[in-house]
């Protein structure tokens, strides 16, 4: 039986996936988990993993982080990344910057829609990139969330479930309502499928907090028979005004960020080395910063990533610099490694699936780069 639970805090919510199919389809492959954290918003990836280049302080002065923690000769990482940098330092931890998704138009409505679904026109799609990758690995899947989110949308069945408050109803009268629709009603199935859920499922006593989320998210994804997807979602980087340096509004996200790296690692025990934990945004942001000491929607960004998967500790790049003529438009990062590149091998090598039927199934054969060799050790 696969646990599924979905969990809301506030701004954040994270989804458990698992494949009920999993035992039998995939038996012979060793259980890899593959955990997506959206970072809503668009995340400043020259704030979290800032380049170490003078031009930056002219172009924010007054948000600029100034004490980091060290990388590399070229890059650095935010202090508030600490539990990812202590994974950094173990050789479990890795970044791709200058990233994005080829979507260049700045809207977070058209941006995120284009993050989940990895098509090439907003609100084109119907279904997500991991609902259709998890199509084409030949596994189903037990989405919990309402409204079933983009990213997990496919062909494939996938049920969903939204936790409550609220006391757990009788199974009594669970029944009877079931008994006044016919039998072969989508609607008595449905009430039939959920008086089947455990208990816990139905009683909504979790705790919505960050940490607790991805405490429990750790120890499911760790059971052999678990789930083996996750899925975060965290609003609030969305930084115009006061977004801060070391400290302020981009910081805290950051931090909260950083408590569910170190959660998830602390919680999965020995499955962190068989785990990988990518982050996604819509888009980064402009280099300048603006009258209200934040920043403005911009493009190019950068993907972090996580776990024992990971092939070495290292920033992929092919930096386009910050010369105003090596921007986007003259004015923002410019991206130079299409994300779903990463998300495709990613999913390739969590679920054991040849990287050019995922691309070909999933990305509709568009001209993406297998990175497998270079991020995963497997």
């Amino acid at each position: 039986m696969i646990s599924r639970r979905n969990f809301l805090a506030g701004s954040m919510t994270v989804t458990l996936l698992g494949s009920p199919l999993f035992s039998t389809i995939a038996e012979q492959k060793k259980k890899r988990n593959l955990v997506i954290i959206s970072l809503r918003g668009g995340m400043d990836g020259l704030s979290a993993v800032p380049p170490i280049d003078n031009a930056l302080e002219k172009y924010r002065p007054d948000i600029l982080v100034r004490k980091t923690l060290p990388l590399t000769s070229d890059f650095a990482l935010h202090p508030s990344l600490k539990k990812f940098y202590q994974s950094w330092k173990d050789g479990k931890a890795a970044i791709v910057h200058a990233t994005n998704i080829p979507y260049k138009m700045r809207s977070h409505f058209e941006g995120q829609d284009l993050m989940e679904s990895g098509g090439h026109k907003p609100f084109a799609e119907y279904t997500g990139w991991l609902g259709r990758g998890i199509e084409a690995a030949g596994l189903e899947g037990l989405a919990i969330a309402l409204p079933m989110p983009l990213l997990l949308r496919g062909k494939a069945y996938v049920d969903n479930y939204f936790p409550t408050r609220l006391p757990a109803p009788s199974p009594n009268i669970m029944r009877k309502i079931s008994e006044t629709y016919p039998v072969d009603s989508k609607l008595r199935s449905t009430i039939e499928r959920v008086m089947m859920r455990p208990y816990s499922m139905l009683s909504g006593t979790g705790s919505r907090k960050a940490y607790r989320l991805a405490e429990t998210a750790g120890k499911e994804l760790a059971k052999p028979d678990g789930p083996r997807v996750a899925v975060f979602d965290i609003n609030g980087f969305d930084t115009h005004a006061a977004q801060g340096g070391a400290n302020g509004e981009h910081a805290d996200k950051l931090h909260n960020l950083d408590k569910i790296f170190g959660r998830l690692r602390d919680n999965l025990g020995s499955a962190f080395e068989d785990t990988l934990i990518i982050t996604l945004t819509e888009f980064g942001r402009k280099i300048e910063q603006n009258g209200g000491n934040g920043t403005e929607h911009g493009y190019g960004t950068a993907v972090l990533m996580m776990g024992g998967l990971i092939k070495e500790s290292k920033v992929f790049a092919d930096w386009p610099g910050l010369k105003r003529k090596n921007m986007f438009e003259g004015q923002d990062l410019n991206s130079t490694i299409d994300a779903r590149s990463i998300y495709c091998s990613a999913m390739a090598m969590a679920f054991d699936t040849d990287f050019q039927k995922l691309k070909r199934q999933v990305f509709w054969n568009d001209p993406l780069i297998n990175l497998q060799d270079k991020l995963f050790s497997v």
